[in-house]
């Protein structure tokens, strides 16, 4: 059996990936720029920390490794102003979220590189479909034993995570009537899920590994699509459940509160094995519901997931407090008591506007300026309930819809 070997880390340490939208400024689809996009960003500092992703409308910002989420925050939002001004050159712009809201797969295009021509050849249609945008957690740890330990110990709190990012309510000029639709596209892969109850050490990691390889069912890690999973080339856990969210500062937040519920899941018992019984459904009521579905806890107790994670971040403030982190968690329990997630706000701009496209401007501006920065000028006509059918809410978003086209040390110098 190969050893895989495990590259040591800082505990406490994080990064961030953050998969955005390529925004045609005429239609307000997706557009096929990120070649473009790179191109002018070759001789930028930043440029090693921007990817292309699996289609040429989606484009990756990594960062460095950071003790602290404020210092993630401060760079990331450098980040972001140098990738517009870039974006404005090229003549798109750039959007968070998790899925864009009515883009059409069959118009994809896969960007030219040998895993995702690859994957395009697997995966067939799937591959276009996964044109979905997450943001991607890492957190430092010391060995694989440390990282077995974490993933398990992460796995109760996936809905949380879920239903606090959730920002892709709807697909294909569709309201999903989901929070988050985007993890349907991830789970049609045949290696997504969690990590098998019964791996609880690197060695057994090791093991399960070899034997998919020997199956033929697996090459790598890359392969395996689980919702947490150890990273052993960065030495980190890495949470791939979120969906990107619509701004920088919900993103940060979001590794705080994942760095802070690192530091508490290592300090408290590993979960038991009731704690798998509920998860696929834990999962469900998450996408589906967002913080308002119901929650199965380890104990076997049944509740509301927005009261467990009330009693979780109010569990997490003395470690914030040990971090430096408790006005991030303070803002991201206030915004969310007060605003819900993004596929809320979402929803409330498509009410307002009442067409798809000039939601997806409020995305891009939110993306620049923050929510609380954009204003939308349109009355708003009289709210009416959306329900998901084989139609587009907006009549006209086939007819915008445009063609794909555009006018160190590894893990701690950068994520890739």
């Amino acid at each position: 059996m190969d050893q895989i070997p495990f590259t040591s880390s800082a505990p406490n340490t994080l990064g961030i990936e953050l998969e955005l939208q390529l925004i045609h400024p005429g239609t307000f689809d997706l557009a096929a720029a990120s070649d473009e996009l790179l191109a002018q960003l070759s001789n930028h500092p930043i440029a090693d920390r921007v990817k292309p992703e699996i289609t040429r409308s989606m484009i990756e910002l990594n960062s460095s490794v950071h003790e602290h989420p404020m210092g993630l925050q401060a760079e990331m939002r450098e980040m972001r102003d140098t990738l517009c001004e870039a974006a404005d050159a090229v003549g798109v712009l750039v959007s968070g979220g998790g899925s864009h809201p009515f883009m059409r797969w069959q118009d994809r295009a896969i960007h030219d590189s040998p895993r995702f021509q690859y994957l395009a050849e697997m995966y067939g249609y799937l591959a276009r479909q996964f044109t979905v945008f997450g943001q991607h957690i890492h957190l430092g740890v010391r060995s694989g034993d440390e990282a077995i330990r974490m993933t398990h110990g992460l796995s109760p709190y996936v809905p949380h995570f879920i239903a606090l990012s959730a920002s892709s309510p709807y697909c294909e000029g569709v309201d999903t009537l989901y929070s988050c639709c985007r993890l349907n596209a991830v789970n049609s892969f045949p290696l997504s899920g969690h990590i098998p109850p019964d791996v609880v050490d690197w060695y057994r990691f090791e093991a399960h590994l070899a034997q998919l390889r020997a199956t033929g069912l697996a090459e790598s890690v890359k392969d395996l699509y689980w919702d947490i999973r150890p990273k052993p080339e960065f030495g980190t856990v890495e949470i791939r459940v979120c969906d990107t969210p619509l701004t920088i500062e919900r993103a940060c937040q979001l590794a705080a509160f994942a760095q802070a519920l690192a530091v508490l899941v290592a300090r408290d018992p590993a979960p038991g094995a009731n704690a798998w019984l509920a998860y696929r459904s834990n999962h469900f009521q998450a996408c589906r519901f967002g913080l308002h579905g119901s929650y199965v806890t380890p104990q076997g107790e049944r509740m509301r997931l927005n009261d467990h994670l009330r009693a979780l971040l109010q569990r997490l403030m003395p470690v914030a407090e040990e971090l430096g982190t408790a006005d991030m968690l303070a803002a991201l329990r206030d915004e969310v008591q007060r605003g819900g997630n993004d596929a809320r706000w979402m929803r409330s701009q498509f009410h307002r506007v009442r067409e798809l496209p000039l939601m997806v401007e409020t995305m891009t501006r939110a993306w620049r300026h923050g929510r609380d920065g954009v204003q939308v000028d349109q009355a708003a006509p009289p709210r009416r309930r959306i329900r998901a059918t084989s139609e587009p809410v907006a009549h006209d978003v086939q007819a915008l819809a445009a063609p794909d086209g555009v006018g160190s040390r590894n893990w701690q110098d950068r994520l890739h």
